[in-house]
């Protein structure tokens, strides 16, 4: 598509267009740059193409969902506006509108749109959203503007939610608080809600019964449980609607972002700048979208006193380590491990990038100081990081110290067989246990590909290679990206004299190799065995 849209703008960019507002070849700079992932560029190129093309819908439609993505809403209006008069608006649009309604206190707007939700696909927010507009108006009782029961079991969820918020916002504490345990679980909404239940009671000056609600150790819960003062919210349609919205938005955040995905942030933005836990839901869905600088400058403008500033650091983090930029993601997550207040989590962090890195020794006394401060409580998996870092430092014996505690805490659990048995395979130690293991191991996960291939490994290593050939050409399989499965499937291959199939195993797990595995299968392509 790239090569077709760049070949279009070629043609059309002749002498007579190029440099004008010719719609044509704006739309054509709009695709190109979508396809480059340059939101800037391509809202830009729609919005020169919408204003060529006024009444064109097909570029209406494409300058709409561009720009709800990228938060370009005066053209995300201008786009909708020009779908509405062909009859075809999109249904998010009436969520902007009544975002837009609501920051501007702007109630007979904000009544128009509902109605428009109330008749299309989007019902379900119709009836929170009268409610607090009933708030807002201050006049007769709101919650009669929602339903006694629904027949959908979403719509009904998100009344009961509503319904225990405007309790707790209009003073009716303990009903308000019996309606909201009714329908709090163990889930992120539970957490969203209880913070928004808190602010709406901080508000009102019950700082006590807020801090009954902010229980767990989430970073937003404990910045609002150590720190109210300043946290409160005044209840009105700009609360409750980015609260709704943002709230969706995080069910939905769980599969592939979509377009609801982003107009759902976008509107809970559009309500209320300041609500943040919006803006980490839209950086997560950028970069679930392929546009990993725009998901970090989403991030950035969550300010360091925020609520939700510990978990965009973290998420910072993430985003860097997933991107591949492992330096960026390290330096990172070194500064939120040594700002104040740094968790365990943060630690564990950091020494997760670092073992990932293959740095056993920078990883080794961060997890060995995790232990540490877990005492007793320390599990298995502890103990499991802090051998697998002592093994990448080249310190064996104490790795295998630590990965015989993991063992003993957990003698079934695949990965700790796994792990345990490879590496004693590995440096030839108690090899008729290690094979045990590793077959218990097979056992527990037979279509996991690693557990397969250090099987195999060992039976080689064992002297079987016959046996081991079939399982580790199955790990291959399975897992074709695994450079150091690809390294002995080639090993395997040499010894069976099947020289050429060694060679291309050896060179298609180069691809993907680094560091010491990638010197010695540039040796083994060159000499082989």
């Amino acid at each position: 598509m790239k090569c077709v849209l760049a070949l279009l703008a070629l043609a059309i960019a002749t002498p007579a267009t190029a440099g004008t507002s010719d719609p044509f070849s704006a739309y054509a700079r709009a695709r190109i740059a979508e396809a480059d992932g340059d939101a800037a560029a391509a809202t830009h190129a729609y919005a020169e193409a919408l204003a060529g093309a006024p009444d064109d819908r097909a570029i209406a439609l494409r300058a709409y969902r561009e720009a709800v993505r990228g938060g370009d809403m005066v053209l995300a209006d201008r786009a909708a506006a020009t779908l509405a008069v062909h009859g075809t608006p999109p249904p998010d649009a009436a969520l902007l509108a009544v975002a837009r309604a609501a920051r501007a206190h702007d109630l007979p707007a904000a009544r128009a749109a509902v109605a428009r939700l109330a008749q299309g696909h989007l019902r379900i927010f119709a009836a929170p959203l009268a409610a607090w507009i009933a708030v807002e108006a201050g006049q007769g009782d709101p919650l009669a503007a929602l339903p006694v029961r629904s027949g959908d079991a979403v719509a009904r969820r998100l009344t009961e939610e509503t319904r225990a918020l405007i309790l707790l916002a209009t003073g009716r504490t303990a009903a308000g608080l019996t309606a909201l345990r009714a329908v709090l679980g163990n889930d992120q909404a539970a957490q969203d809600n209880r913070l928004a239940a808190a602010r709406l009671l901080i508000a009102r000056g019950d700082g006590a019964t807020a801090r009954t609600l902010l229980t767990g150790d989430a970073p937003a819960i404990v910045a609002v449980r150590d720190r109210p003062e300043g946290r409160g919210a005044a209840p009105s349609l700009a609360f409750g609607a980015s609260h709704l919205f943002a709230r969706v938005a995080s069910d939905l955040a769980l599969g592939e972002p979509g377009p609801l995905s982003f107009a759902l942030t976008q509107a809970a933005l559009r309500a209320d700048l300041a609500n943040d836990r919006a803006r980490l839901l839209l950086a997560g869905a950028l970069a679930k979208d392929g546009a990993t600088d725009a998901a970090l400058a989403t991030l950035a403008a969550i300010p360091a006193d925020s609520i939700h500033a510990r978990a965009a650091a973290a998420g910072r983090v993430q985003l860097l380590a997933e991107a591949d930029r492992a330096q960026e993601a390290l330096a990172a997550a070194r500064a939120v491990a040594q700002a104040p207040g740094a968790t365990a989590a943060d630690a564990r962090r950091l020494a997760d990038l670092y073992l990932s890195a293959g740095d056993g020794a920078a990883a080794a006394p961060l997890y060995r100081a995790l232990i540490d401060r877990a005492g007793d409580a320390a599990d298995a998996t502890d103990w499991l990081q802090l051998g697998a870092a002592l093994d990448r430092a080249g310190r064996w014996p104490d790795a295998r110290d630590a990965l015989d505690r993991a063992y003993a805490l957990a003698p079934q659990d695949p990965l700790v067989l796994n792990y345990l048995g490879y590496s004693l395979i590995e440096h030839r130690e108690r090899m008729p246990q290690a094979q045990a293991m590793l077959e218990r191991a097979a056992a527990l996960r037979p279509d996991d590909a690693a557990i397969t291939d250090s099987l195999g490994w060992s039976l080689y290593l064992r002297g079987q290679p016959a046996r081991a050939l079939p399982l580790i050409e199955r790990a291959a399989a399975a897992s074709p990206g695994d450079a150091e499965i690809g390294e002995h499937l080639g090993d395997l291959y040499w010894w069976s004299g099947r020289r050429y199939e060694a060679r291309y195993a050896w060179s298609a797990a180069r691809v993907a190799a680094q560091g010491a595995l990638a010197e010695r299968l540039d040796r083994k392509i060159a000499d082989g065995l």
